[in-house]
């Protein structure tokens, strides 16, 4: 079973072999955590993404990790959904995004991997919500990983995503 943990930090500084990129469909590169990760990894990545361009809602593309650390071997690109009020397969489509980067990590041969809570900044997925479908499929999916970090990026996102993995650890029990 793939272990799941919760830490607080910045992604691109994490020792895992795949970080995930909260991205938009043309992979070029955006704010928050997308533009964080481009930052870090360099303008290779930019020009990477775009040749996989694009990306749609629920899917993921893979691209080295360039000037990321040396342990980071990969970014996964994932566009999640724009949030509508939860009337418009939201909870699908960001089920879709997990499920896809692990199948994604599979595919390179990860066995660590990185998480930032996809679709919670600019998409305006609700925090908690998000959480709850993250860690519930990250459960659920088969995968050869063998580490999964949801990286939260302050503390009240380390708090909504330690409350989701506790939720569900509870209703395992």
């Amino acid at each position: 079973m793939t272990e799941i943990e919760v830490v607080q930090g910045d992604i691109t500084q994490l020792q895992v072999d795949a970080i995930v990129n909260a991205a938009n469909e043309s992979l070029g590169g955006g704010g928050g955590v997308d533009g964080a990760i481009h930052h870090a990894a360099g303008p290779r990545l930019a020009a990477a993404g775009r040749a996989l361009a694009p990306c749609p809602r629920g899917e993921a593309r893979t691209t080295p990790a360039f000037d990321l650390e040396p342990r980071v071997r990969h970014v996964i690109h994932t566009v999640g959904p724009v949030w509508h009020g939860g009337t418009r397969g939201e909870a699908a489509t960001l089920a879709s995004c997990y499920r896809a980067s692990l199948a994604e990590a599979d595919a390179v041969g990860a066995r660590t991997v990185a998480f930032p809570a996809v679709s919670t900044g600019i998409f305006g997925y609700p925090p908690q919500e998000a959480a709850r479908v993250a860690v519930a499929t990250l459960r659920s999916c088969p995968t050869a990983v063998e580490r999964v970090l949801l990286v939260a990026f302050d503390n009240t996102a380390r708090k909504v995503l330690a409350a989701a993995l506790a939720e569900d650890a509870a209703g395992e029990g």
